[in-house]
């Protein structure tokens, strides 16, 4: 049975970043040359003769539809299903002869539904590989307390409980903290986060955006969601039958020139719309608003809002986390109480997370606001629909004046025959207009 969670490179916690310059990779290049999968009996190869470079630090996304060969080509970079033909290079090593385990054990790996083992307390389960590679134990404890720390759960808290005591999402988050444990410059990620509901979903792929800002690992990650690939992908390779590849490139490049119409297929409507999954509510305007805690008395949450340019106070919890909105209003009928107060914050974004995100959660909010939290949940600030309405009419227009641009270039183009055909010009190529 293979390796869960892969991993080592057998550095110090840590070593893959430290001494490195903010931003530099600690990720490994990777390059598929040729790849190819035969089963026995099938004449079809299930993926045929796959070439393709990731740079170190890139997260890449394969997306295609159902038995296209994604998860296939994926599994092959750790030969968890051992290619047929072709070679892949980590960092220029051919690793294709290399041993299997050994090679896993440099390669994190996360699946859907975590696949944390049930016995195993969540400790446990993130030290598998770091204690299979020889780590001593003081230095393996501490990891977990690091990893632990990394996904934004308490050590304290989890360190002892066991998968079944975890939520969906919370058992996702352990596994990605224990593919990580040993610190690979390489993580793989089969549709980790298919199995969650909608909310948890994008709350994960939030925190998979920070971790990779912050670890610059080289992700491969298999979807079968567009709207995922573009949200998480440095680039995206959009795969056919047998992982050919209909186009590799950029999300925004791919939305605003899809290479042929297969991969308009994937793009589909809207994607205008779709390219708020570009941008993050870090690069829009965050304000902020008049807070108050739930251990504050209530005169000084009156007077607050008595002295504030708006109507409203977000109340925090005792860890400084929205709890509710409260009102003048509000306040008059809380008569000494604030427990039947005000109206509990329901949804939140990171600072990760994309302006769609964020529409979407201000769509459902009757105020038109929608809190924005730190990694362990702190209130940060506000971000406003004014705010979200400006950024998508950017984007329209943006658009609109790329389609006029490029309508301009297309009659360039036919005049220039046009004018090749009047002089009798040999038909040739159009001169280059981009």
């Amino acid at each position: 049975m293979p390796e869960p969670t892969p991993a080592p490179s057998g550095a110090s916690p840590g070593a893959a970043t430290a001494g490195k310059p903010a931003g530099k990779p600690s990720g490994a290049t990777i390059e598929l040359e040729n790849l190819t999968k035969r089963y026995p009996g099938n004449p079809t190869p299930a993926v045929d003769c796959v070439n393709m470079e990731i740079k170190a630090g890139e997260l890449v996304v394969f997306v295609g539809p159902s038995g296209c060969g994604k998860t296939t080509t994926m599994k092959m970079i750790n030969r968890l299903i051992e290619p047929t033909s072709g070679r892949i290079r980590i960092d220029d090593e051919d690793v294709t002869d290399m041993d299997p385990v050994k090679l896993r054990r440099k390669i994190g790996y996360a699946i859907q539904s975590s696949g944390l083992f049930p016995h195993m307390t969540v400790a446990q389960n993130i030290a598998l590989v770091p204690r299979m590679t020889g780590w001593p134990k003081g230095r393996t404890d501490a990891r977990v307390e690091e990893m632990l720390d990394l996904v934004g759960l308490d050590p304290g808290e989890f360190r002892g409980r066991y998968p079944r005591q975890l939520s969906g999402g919370q058992q996702q988050r352990v596994g990605v903290a224990r593919a990580l444990a040993a610190d690979p410059p390489v993580l793989l990620m089969d549709e980790p986060f298919g199995a969650v509901d909608p909310i948890t979903r994008d709350h994960l792929q939030d925190e998979l955006i920070r971790l990779q800002h912050e670890l610059h690992k080289t992700i491969v990650f298999v979807t079968h969601d567009f709207d995922e690939a573009i949200k998480l992908g440095d680039r995206i390779a959009v795969l056919r039958e047998r992982s050919h590849i209909a186009q590799f490139d950029t999300p925004e490049a791919i939305l605003t020139n899809p290479a042929d119409d297969f991969v308009s297929g994937f793009v589909g409507a809207g994607a205008a719309l779709k390219r708020l999954n570009l941008t993050r509510v870090r690069d829009v305007e965050i304000v902020d608003v008049p807070t108050a805690t739930v251990d504050d008395p209530l005169q000084s949450i009156f007077d607050k809002l008595r002295a504030g340019t708006t109507n409203e106070v977000l109340l925090l919890d005792r860890h400084r986390r929205p709890y509710k909105w409260l009102r003048r209003g509000d306040l008059m009928r809380a008569r000494g109480s604030l427990a039947r107060a005000g109206t509990l914050v329901h949804d939140t974004v990171t600072r990760d997370a994309t302006l769609r995100d964020a529409l979407e959660a201000v769509l459902t909010d009757n105020a038109g606001r929608v809190a924005v939290t730190g990694r362990r949940g702190e209130y940060e600030g506000v971000v406003d629909m004014e705010t979200l309405m400006n950024s998508v009419h950017e984007l329209l227009e943006e658009d609109r004046l790329d389609a006029v641009e490029h309508q301009h270039r297309l009659e360039e183009q036919r005049s220039q025959q046009t004018r090749q055909e009047q002089e009798g010009m040999p038909p040739g190529e159009p001169e280059d207009l981009s």
